[in-house]
């Protein structure tokens, strides 16, 4: 018999998993937003996924008036993003400030 993980939040319990899952939901309705709010997804997408020795000035620029930067950053650390520009930052860029970072 499985045994199921309940929280009493005073009022009434709440089942763990129940819990779990709308929280998974909150995070990933925020996660999508600012990726809504990217100027990115406002523009060419090849821009930030040049050719191999092709410019990313373009991309880079659109990113340093971004308002969601930071967390386009935070992403593609987080998600190991290994192709195209993220928070402004190339493959490369993020690969070694990810060593910085430790």
């Amino acid at each position: 018999m499985e045994r199921e993980a309940r929280v009493d939040t005073g009022a009434r319990q709440h089942n763990l998993f129940d819990l779990t899952q709308d929280f998974d939901k909150l995070f990933d309705a925020v996660e999508q937003d600012w990726q809504e709010q990217a100027l990115c997804a406002q523009t060419d997408p090849e821009a930030f996924f040049p050719e191999k020795g092709g410019s990313t000035r373009e991309a880079k620029r659109i990113c340093m008036a971004c308002g969601v930067r930071d967390e386009c950053l935070e992403y593609a650390l987080a998600n190991d993003e290994r192709f195209g520009i993220w928070g402004g930052l190339s493959e490369r860029e993020r690969r070694k400030l990810k060593k910085r970072l430790g």
